[in-house]
């Protein structure tokens, strides 16, 4: 119980809340598309990579012998076109959510620096940086989830709750 539990207050604690705001200006929106188009294309091509490297070597084991190897690569490619379908359809509400929270200038100095130089290189690059903080994380997870299920556990049980 006690393990479910703290699954589910770590996954609530990640979910992004949605919240109720002004939708942006026109011009906000405007600048918001330019800037999803911008941060789109190898972006996204590079988070299916990258996703696909991190997870797919948990299927392969799950299924282990189970299956022969053209089945396996079947299945990789229909995990990578789901997982780059599932990417473009979340991307496709990125401008109206750009919008809300910046206004029509500070997306327009955002797509002015993505245009630069650097800002090339940090699309470029951002995809291979989070994959890499993803990698450094996913060891540490299990230890934050053991930990916050003891945490859970001494509350329940200072309250009269049985784990």
């Amino acid at each position: 119980m006690l393990r479910l539990l703290g699954m589910m207050l770590l996954a609530g604690c990640l979910a992004v809340p949605a919240r109720a705001q002004d939708a942006g200006s026109p011009e906000a929106l405007a600048a918001a598309r330019e800037l999803s188009a911008i941060m789109t294309g190898d972006t996204l091509t590079q988070v299916t990579a990258a996703l696909t490297a991190q997870i797919w070597p948990n299927i392969e084991k799950a299924f282990g012998n189970k299956v022969d190897a053209a089945t396996m690569a079947e299945m990789r490619g229909e995990f990578e076109k789901t997982v780059a379908a599932f990417a473009n359809d979340v991307m496709k509400d990125a401008p109206a959510v750009y919008a809300r929270h910046f206004t029509a200038q500070e997306l327009n100095d955002i797509v002015a620096f993505y245009k630069s130089p650097t800002g090339v290189k940090a699309l470029h690059e951002m995809p291979k940086v989070l994959a890499d903080v993803g990698v450094q994380m996913a060891p540490r997870m299990q230890a934050m989830q053991a930990d916050l299920n003891a945490r859970i556990g001494v509350v329940l049980q200072k309250h009269g709750y049985k784990n």
